[in-house]
């Protein structure tokens, strides 16, 4: 297959899979200049996002950080025949200049999980990292959406909202952890197991994105089938345990970097039409009052403001209700977790 047509068909993957029935068809001279930065740019799930962020249409400008090692995958990925501008930066001086006038920051930084590694094991190194970086975003850039995907997303999320609280930018529309990637497994194993189109499935998933908080609602899938109680166990145990099961099958070589990343550019593309005026439905871990938790994942509807409207849960199975209940106190747990670390008096 000729080059130019494998390039074709990535830049339309992300925009299909985000959306089956969209077509997009807003031509560049009437597509709004959106700048959309990675930080964590250097990494596993960095570099192949920053890839299928420069393969997207809507982004018109792509910054590029890590600590190190930035210049080379800036250059690597800026040959790519896109029409994103791309820029990369190298160190904690860069970082200003890196957020300046972003629409939208993308947070992969940090370290992988390894074999035996927890979420919850991440947390010291990760929680810092996070915590300089939205300082940052809170000086450079105060309006842009935020998506978190450094883990533990149930804890980073409450710890850039802190921070952002502290420097007085807090919009609670506007900061997301990206659960998408949940979504994605859940669409993937429930049509792989009913063999239906994949492209045609949708599963709402809801909670938090780390074990058991990973509540994905196959009751109200779509399109709807017949399902076994071992079937939606068996269905939901392999959805919360998909990062494990790629950690363990890399054999300590890796975590799930190339479906993160994919998952994370779906939901930035998701992002970005919402600000460009093109409302959508996407799962993610918000600022929520839909439980009695602080944050929470289920549907949102994005727009320009961001977060539009929180939707509610819809009706749960007994076997979802029991998992909702199951899930609170760890989440809620992993949410002060991320409080305390930056407001210890609480």
């Amino acid at each position: 297959m000729a080059a130019r047509s494998v390039a074709t068909l990535l830049k339309r993957s992300v925009s299909a899979a985000t959306s089956a029935q969209t077509t997009r068809c807003m031509s560049s001279s009437s597509t709004p200049k959106r700048k959309v930065a990675v930080l964590g740019a250097a990494g596993g799930i960095g570099q192949p996002l920053g890839l299928l962020m420069k393969l997207n249409p809507l982004v018109t400008d792509l910054s590029l950080y890590d600590i190190a090692g930035t210049p080379g995958v800036a250059a690597d990925i800026s040959h790519v025949d896109t029409g994103a501008r791309v820029e990369g930066f190298a160190g904690e001086e860069d970082l200003g200049e890196a957020l300046k006038g972003c629409d939208v920051v993308i947070i992969p930084a940090g370290v992988p999980r390894k074999p035996g590694m927890t979420r919850d094991d991440l947390f010291k190194i990760n929680a810092g990292i996070v915590k300089g970086l939205c300082t940052a975003i809170a000086e450079h850039c105060p309006g842009a959406l935020v998506n978190m995907i450094s883990n533990p997303v149930n804890s980073t999320v409450p710890i850039a909202a802190e921070v952002f609280k502290q420097h007085g930018t807090y919009d609670p529309r506007k900061l997301f952890g990206v659960t998408t990637l949940d979504v994605v497994r859940a669409r993937t194993f429930y049509s792989s197991l009913k063999g239906l189109s994949v492209r045609e499935v949708n599963v709402p998933v809801v909670g938090g994105h780390a074990g058991i908080t990973i509540l994905p609602l196959f009751s109200q899938a779509s399109p709807k089938v017949q399902l076994t109680d071992d079937e939606i166990e068996a269905l939901t145990k392999r959805t919360q345990d998909g990062g494990t099961e790629v950690v363990q099958a890399k054999a300590g070589k890796g975590s799930a970097t190339l479906s993160m990343a994919y998952a994370g550019a779906l939901f930035a593309e998701a992002c970005i039409k919402g600000l460009n005026g093109e409302e959508n439905i996407q799962c993610t871990y918000v600022a929520s009052n839909i439980t009695d938790l602080p944050f929470f994942s289920s549907k949102v509807r994005l727009g320009k403001n961001g977060v539009e409207e929180v939707l509610g849960l819809g009706t749960l199975s007994d076997y979802e209700q029991n998992g909702l209940d199951a899930l609170k106190e760890e989440l809620r747990s992993s949410i002060q977790k991320g409080i305390d670390f930056v407001n210890p008096q609480h």
